[in-house]
């Protein structure tokens, strides 16, 4: 996975990025397929924003955390990201199924009045 991080308006320090780069990579736990993530981190007065966007195969997902701590900030994107890349997994999940049944509904139609011929 291609782990891409932006520090606006202060300098990212070594300990910073190595806790965005096991952090992101541990949202390989809730999903095998990311392709690559963008990490973003705002610094305003005391105001500091993590922003991560995760590209999956058909979907970009994003995660936003703002807080007075840029730890805090990181933590609480990162936990958005897990919840939406879990309901995504789960959407693949029932795909599949939808389209089997709807393959075996073709298959075995139900008999109506008109096939019925009584002799």
């Amino acid at each position: 996975m291609n782990i891409e991080i932006t520090a606006r308006h202060f300098d990212l320090t070594p300990e910073l990025r190595q806790h965005v780069e096991s952090e992101v990579e541990g949202l390989t736990r809730f999903f095998d397929n990311i392709i690559s993530s963008e990490v973003i981190l705002d610094v305003e007065k005391y105001h500091q924003t993590a922003e991560i966007k995760a590209r999956v195969y058909n979907a970009v997902i994003t995660g936003t955390g703002d807080s007075d701590d840029m730890y805090a900030s990181i933590e609480m994107a990162i936990d958005k990201v897990k919840t939406q890349l879990k309901k995504y997994k789960g959407k693949l999940k029932l795909k599949k199924p939808e389209q089997i049944n709807r393959t075996v509904r073709s298959l075995t139609k139900p008999k109506t009045d008109a096939d019925e011929i009584d002799v």
